[in-house]
């Protein structure tokens, strides 16, 4: 049985597991260029969690085992795609008349970034190599030179011998470094916000920029905290007009989308706080979290659901909106076509530069019903509930 029909089918079987007894399920159990190992484990690392990610690449980084930096070369070309680049994968070892990159990964925008992936900086890095490589990409019409860049992403965190020998060269505005950790936290930040916006402050970061002014760095630290308190602010106003009582976030995505899983037999990978994808880009969901509300009796769910969450959607094939109403245990899972017409008859927000649409879900006995605005009648759910 190949490596992600065990993780989709019998998790437990892989619980615990080293990352180099993984790599040993895979095929003939070696990493090889073209071989049924390197493309079983690779179909495996779509669809485990970031946090699985993580923990693999610590164990290259400290475990020192056989095959280990080429194995994390497979970790961080994952991330990679985790960041929301079209990823091509390259080589492990260099053959005559192959350009020897170990990534390239690129964005609808035409920039493209050559990737060098390092479990140490221990040995001096040829650095015209790797502009021999991007050069030669650019003539066999991979990539465009001005549009390119090249990111060494390294093991060590200490990295400073590497940076001065990168800022003396003549290729110094063409190549930039990050750590392996520093490269695992964008991932972590990207999933926690949801605006576009920050996702793309996120990739310019990777590319070459001039640092003298530091406004850019600032843009991304505060565009990600906002993001972060988006949701908490929406939720507090609510909250406010509500029952005066101080809004308390909750968050329990994961064990919603585990149930969605199992529901509709499919692997999400996390993109963002609430949106999900299958590991062959064909499915998606948002998920949206809410605490109980009570009020004379009443008990309800807020949520709010943004344009850019339906652009998502409106991509997909199979696409969902799930709303976890106090905890996974009262989950609704309602298909993309079923609840987009809805949106007409939802109150709306609108901020400086954004709105949202406000969605209300009532409680009332055995019964389960989306409130929308006056004029519009009021729509039944319990069709949609999760077991």
């Amino acid at each position: 049985m190949a490596l992600v029909d065990l993780w989709l089918n019998s998790q437990p079987q892989l619980a615990g597991k080293q990352f180099q007894q993984i790599i040993a399920f895979a095929g003939a159990g070696k990493l090889r260029d073209g071989s049924a190992a390197s493309n079983e484990l690779r179909q495996f690392l779509s669809v485990v969690p970031s946090s699985v990610l993580r923990q693999y690449a610590i164990e290259c980084l400290e475990g020192g085992f056989s095959e280990s930096g080429l194995a994390l070369q497979e970790v961080v070309n994952e991330v990679g795609h985790r960041l929301g680049f079209e990823v091509e994968h390259g080589r492990y070892r260099g053959t005559p008349g192959a350009v020897g990159f170990d990534g390239i990964w690129a964005l609808a925008d035409s920039r493209a970034i050559i990737v060098e992936v390092k479990t140490t900086d221990a040995y001096r890095i040829d650095l015209d190599v790797l502009a021999g490589y991007r050069r030669a990409l650019n003539v066999a019409g991979k990539l465009k030179e001005d549009s390119s860049s090249i990111l060494i992403i390294v093991g060590r965190q200490d990295t400073g011998d590497l940076e001065a020998q990168i800022r003396r060269s003549r290729h110094a505005w063409d190549i930039r470094l990050i750590s392996v950790d520093g490269l695992l936290r964008l991932m972590t930040l990207k999933e926690e916000v949801e605006d576009p916006r920050t996702l793309q402050k996120i990739h310019n970061v990777l590319f070459p920029m001039e640092f003298t002014k530091l406004d850019e760095i600032v843009n991304l630290v505060f565009s990600a905290a906002e993001d972060l308190k988006q949701e908490e602010e929406q939720l507090d106003a609510e909250e406010e007009i509500t029952d005066g009582k101080k809004f308390v976030p909750v968050s329990f995505h994961d064990a919603c989308i585990q149930k969605i899983e199992q529901a509709l037999k499919t692997s999400f990978v996390k993109k963002s706080r609430a949106s999900y994808l299958s590991s062959d880009g064909k499915a998606g969901v948002v998920c949206a979290v809410s605490k109980q509300y009570e009020r004379r009796g009443e008990r309800w769910f807020w949520f709010a659901f943004h344009p850019h969450q339906k652009d998502f959607l409106s991509a997909l094939q199979k696409a969902y909106v799930a709303f976890g109403c106090g905890s996974e245990k009262l989950l609704l899972l309602i298909p993309r076509d079923t609840f987009t017409p809805w949106l007409d008859g939802m109150n709306k927000t609108t901020l400086e530069d954004r709105f949202y649409w406000h969605v209300h879900i009532y409680w009332e006995d055995d019964s389960i019903t989306l409130y929308r605005s006056k004029g519009f009648p009021k729509i039944d759910l319990k069709p949609f509930l999760v077991n």
